[in-house]
């Protein structure tokens, strides 16, 4: 099972909040990475002073899965097939396997996004 972090993820943890930290030492204590990729980190990432010291530290145990060409054309069919047109949420769908899951704050998309790609996933709102 893969840990798979959507902005929603990162902006709890610019909140502090308590149920992600939790959820996302937990998967590091199990020795688990968590995923993301990089158009999340650009939805996130405003310079890394302040309240982003949490989400700069947070990158240092995670996996960035680079948004290259073929996941950009994976992306773009599985959009097709859904009737969706956000990129970025298309992609961390493409992150997942059956059984992993995603902390999300755009479940309904996200949902529809993983039925159409045929992936089993749990997602946790944040």
């Amino acid at each position: 099972m893969t840990l798979i972090l959507d902005a929603g993820a990162f902006l709890a943890i610019e909140r502090a909040d308590r149920e992600v930290v939790a959820l996302i030492k937990a998967e590091l204590l199990a020795r688990r990475i968590p995923k993301t990729h990089g158009g999340v980190v650009g939805q996130v990432w405003r310079g890394g002073r302040g309240k982003q010291a949490s989400i700069a530290r947070l990158f240092t145990g995670i996996e960035v899965v680079a948004l290259d060409e073929q996941l950009g054309r994976r992306a773009g069919t599985l959009l097709g097939r859904a009737k969706r047109d956000d990129v970025i949420d298309a992609v961390v769908v493409l992150l997942a396997s059956d059984g992993d899951t995603i902390l999300t704050s755009d479940a309904d998309d996200l949902r529809a996004l993983a039925a159409d790609a045929a992936v089993h996933i749990d997602l946790v709102p944040v």
